[in-house]
């Protein structure tokens, strides 16, 4: 499959005149895929049931006769005013109990009936008339779910339809009925919780203090469930019109929904690449870091989530809102040097990105995104990330396509486990995402390859090395897949630490019947205070003791065990720093017969198929091994070129 290059268009937010002028400088510049539409709703429907389609056909006449293939959106994330006179119980409810307003996006509650049944409407009146259309090659459900903390809702909506969710969850297996279980699965005995029948119960917000973990998991996992019903309804009524494929936008560092389940109702996954912003708003780093990267990104946040993406779509995904220039919404907001719109491309496609799409064509010079800047600048002169899109066009054009294959090591990465930490993360700083990602960024720095897989695949075939950290519920048939594979997999810390209903399982964890080790103790640590360990470097943070007759491969100086266990499998009872977790793994890596190579720091390799593409992310030159790598460069190393 030949990779392309594409962009993001607003018609509406254009003269007509435009339009052509517009479609001929995208196919020039050698664009494919333009994606519109989906923030369109008031335009396409001014007034209920009053629809405005001439503007749309044309826009989409115009682009295909370009030679132009389009992404079609649903307008779901942004409903007209009017939606809310129809519908004024339709806003979402913060944690605090205030009711969201108009005026911004994401405005509405993912359990509302009506906005569901408008949003299934416009769907279908859309796929309808485009389902057939030759030029629209492909849809995407809403935009960016979850975004502005837009996934969990306190409203009256939300808590009927979470008590539905409970009816079902707990459908009363016991002699004393359903909500004696659910008594007993969330032990409500507890302070007095217990509940008389299923309408009693509320939602888990302004409470005196924390509410029971369990409850919280419970509205946790049924919102998750909303977004996955939302987006199926969607797709389930698209497929009735239209062969074309289907995805969604996801974002970078948001788990508060399964995008693993969104993903099984998609063709493709795809996601919204801003390294800049991200850099300022989403990374846990020193300021030294970010000051270092502040024109580049950081070096593995972007291909953690190529990585991630690839295992949603299961195997096929894009690069949909691809940052060309400075943003808006982010703490700072710098310009990228010139060279990185090159590379974050080349490094989507390394990752086996089959698309890299521009956000936007042209930057619009009013409302909320004013100050985002496009290939466009407001007046229609070219912004310096056109010049790079053409450069990668002409690159893609006279190089062979991207192969990707299976990495030698996997990474397993679990929505619920994230949200576990987050409603008990046992210490101030202590985060899911941030474990997860620095044993990533380990992986990365050693030159290794990753492939991130979703805590219920159960299939480790191929891998030499699997890590699992922070998996807070860990069913059986994980752990016997884990314990059964052919290469090592090393568990921990906190895996296993909680059952299904957030309870501390008896026996105590990990409880792995192939490895005799037993969680009895834990400790949060405060910043600044470590855990040495006698080989070098330190537990910081999260540290477990443990019992144990098994091999002990890492331990303090007084004897303490950190790290048992051998070669298939290991447990790892804490939560190491950058010395002490790359030193485990190149140790690990060296027995399992996995070549290691450490990277300079900013410098970053990628293997895909028989090529190597090697990533300088500093603005100034590195060194690898006999190679003299420029500033901001991409290398690809391939015996096809």
């Amino acid at each position: 499959m030949k990779r392309t290059l594409d962009t993001c268009y607003y018609p509406e937010h254009w003269p007509r005149q435009t339009w052509q002028d517009d479609a001929r400088r995208m196919a020039e510049v050698g664009l494919t895929w333009v994606r519109i539409g989906e923030f369109a709703w008031s335009r396409l429907e001014p007034n209920h049931g009053s629809f405005d389609w001439e503007w749309l056909d044309s826009a989409i006449s115009v682009l295909g006769a370009a030679g132009l293939k389009i992404v079609l959106g649903t307008p779901t994330a942004t409903p007209p005013r009017w939606m809310l006179t129809r519908h004024p119980d339709m806003l979402a409810v913060d944690a605090e109990g205030r009711t969201r307003k108009f005026g911004s996006r994401r405005h509405y509650c993912f359990s509302h009936q009506g906005y569901q049944n408008e949003c299934d409407r416009i769907v279908e009146v859309l796929a309808q008339r485009y389902g057939h259309n030759p030029h629209v090659a492909a849809w995407q459900t809403d935009n960016e779910f979850g975004c502005h903390s837009t996934t969990i809702s306190y409203s009256a909506a939300a808590a009927g339809a979470f008590r539905e969710w409970l009816r079902l969850e707990y459908p009363g297996v016991g002699n004393d009925g359903a909500i004696a279980d659910l008594n007993r699965a969330w032990g409500n005995e507890f302070w007095s919780m217990d509940y008389a029948n299923f309408d009693e119960i509320d939602l888990p917000n302004l409470t005196v203090t924390a509410p029971n973990p369990a409850h919280q998991i419970a509205f946790r996992r049924f919102s998750s469930d909303q977004v996955v019903r939302f987006n199926k309804r969607q797709a389930d009524i698209i497929r009735k019109y239209s062969d074309a494929p289907i995805t969604h936008n996801f974002m970078g560092r948001a788990v508060d929904f399964d995008h693993f389940k969104v993903g099984d109702n998609l063709d493709f996954a795809s996601w919204d690449s801003y390294p800049l912003g991200f850099l300022e708003d989403r990374i846990d780093a020193s300021d030294d870091h970010k000051i270092a990267f502040v024109r580049q990104g950081d070096p593995d946040f972007q291909a953690f989530h190529h990585d991630l993406y690839r295992a949603v779509g299961r195997g096929r995904w894009w690069v949909m809102e691809q940052q060309p220039g400075p943003v808006n919404w982010a703490a700072y907001n710098p310009i990228p040097l010139p060279g990185m719109v090159r590379l974050w491309t080349w490094e989507a496609f390394a990752h086996g990105a089959e698309a890299v799409c521009y956000f936007r064509w042209r930057q619009v010079p009013y409302a909320q995104e004013q100050m985002h800047a496009g290939m466009l600048r407001p007046d229609d002169q070219e912004a310096p990330a056109m010049a790079e899109a053409r450069q990668v066009a002409r690159e893609l054009g006279a190089a062979p396509d991207v192969d990707v294959t299976r990495c030698p090591v996997a990474l397993v990465f679990d929505y619920d486990a994230a949200q576990g930490w987050d409603i008990q993360p046992h210490g101030r700083h202590l985060d899911y995402f941030s474990l997860v990602f620095g044993a990533y960024k380990a992986m990365r720095a050693l030159g290794l390859s990753v492939d991130i897989l979703p805590a219920s695949t159960g299939n480790f075939a191929g891998y030499r090395l699997i890590l699992v950290p922070g998996l807070l519920h860990m069913p059986d048939d994980l752990k016997s897949a884990l314990s059964d594979c052919e290469g090592l997999a090393l568990i921990g810390p906190r895996s296993g630490a909680r059952t299904h209903d957030m309870q501390i399982p008896v026996p105590l964890p990990p409880a792995f019947q192939q490895l005799n080790v037993t969680v009895v103790r834990v400790e949060s640590l405060r910043p600044g205070v470590s855990i040495r360990l006698e080989k070098g470097g330190a537990i910081e943070g999260y540290f477990e003791i443990l019992e144990t007759d098994a091999p002990v491969l890492e331990a303090t100086p007084s004897g303490e065990p950190v790290l048992v266990g051998d070669m298939s499998l290991a447990y790892l009872g804490g939560w190491p720093d950058a010395t002490a977790l790359t030193r485990i793994l190149q140790q690990s890596c060296a027995a399992l017969g996995v070549v290691t190579t450490p990277m300079p720091t900013g410098v970053r390799v990628r293997e895909a198929g028989s090529d190597r593409f090697i990533f300088n992310y500093n603005a100034h030159a590195a060194v690898l091994g006999d190679l003299d790598l420029a500033p901001l460069s991409v290398m690809r190393q391939s015996p096809r070129l």
